[in-house]
């Protein structure tokens, strides 16, 4: 972990801290004049985070996601009005994308350590007793695709609420800012994120948004960086398309919708988005054409 600035200003100044938390690099960046006021804030964060991440954890033996599994085919099980929600926002982004974010998958019992999808439609969950259940015996569920952009949200309202009134959380390359720059001109991504500087929406404005970015790897979608995709552990054609980027006022919605997008191909991606109230689009297909969703308009 870095250490943040020492030094007081006198006019506001931007101070960072870097860790990898949940398993990747997270940057939270605060606007303020006071060095340890601004380091016991990012504290605050980086504590919020690594409790969502025990939360959500399959790698915690005790954890309620792990109880939810091991009780797959049995029994209900009772969770926290945290949980409980965060699950039901995932399977309606499911229903929005026609299954293709899934939350849930089956686990071989065999020698193979394949995943298959198991369906959303599975998941069957109780408001009255607030309770979760999976219907089929070696289901699972997990938050791959969308808990560092739950933790990332997460910290930034312990932030807000602890008087952080701009700042910026880059959790591994995604982007999550709200107010301004010590300069008062609004966040866009190569000043929330120089290493994006070069892209070409790095001049867009993400001040009070959500910023999140799926790649194809070698032509194919893989399980292995935004899963939960509905498809197999192998992956499947979408040659068309390098990237997909969202943008949206929620890091948690931003981060589930990239890869479903970038799986079910530019037109329907972009139909898609069109739909949505407050959520933008941006795909760079494979000979670096930039297409954009109705609401964003790119700088040449």
């Amino acid at each position: 972990m870095l250490a943040v600035q020492k030094k007081s200003t006198e006019n506001p100044s931007i101070f960072r801290r870097s860790a990898k938390l949940m398993g990747d690099h997270f940057e939270i960046s605060v606007v303020g004049k006071d060095a340890i006021w601004a380091n016991q804030r990012i504290e605050s964060a980086v504590n919020e985070i690594n409790r969502v991440d025990k939360l959500l954890s399959t790698f915690v033996d005790d954890s309620i996601i792990n109880e939810i599994n091991r009780n797959a085919g049995i029994k209900s099980v009772k969770v926290s009005a945290e949980v409980y929600h965060l699950i039901d926002r995932s399977l309606q982004i499911s229903e929005l994308t026609h299954g293709t974010f899934d939350i849930s998958y089956f686990t071989n019992s065999g020698n193979n350590n394949s995943v298959t999808c198991a369906g959303y439609k599975n998941v069957v969950l109780n408001a009255k007793t607030s309770t979760v259940f999976l219907t089929e015996k070696n289901m699972r569920i997990g938050f791959g695709a969308n808990s560092r952009g739950y933790a990332a949200d997460r910290a930034k309202y312990i932030l807000q609420m602890e008087g952080v009134a701009n700042g910026v959380i880059n959790a591994g390359g995604d982007l999550l800012t709200w107010g301004l720059q010590p300069n008062l001109e609004p966040w866009t991504i190569a000043t929330a994120d120089e290493t994006q500087s070069l892209q070409p929406y790095a001049d867009l404005v993400i001040s009070n948004m959500a910023f999140a970015t799926s790649t194809n790897a070698d032509g194919y979608v893989s399980l292995t960086r935004k899963n939960n995709l509905n498809t197999s552990a192998t992956g499947f054609v979408v040659s068309d398309i390098k990237s997909v980027s969202i943008v949206s006022p929620c890091a948690e919605f931003a981060d589930a919708m990239a890869s479903p997008i970038l799986s079910i191909g530019i037109n329907n991606g972009l139909y898609l988005i069109n739909q949505l109230n407050q959520v933008g689009c941006i795909v760079v297909d494979d000979h670096s054409r930039v297409y954009t969703s109705k609401d964003i308009r790119l700088v040449n």
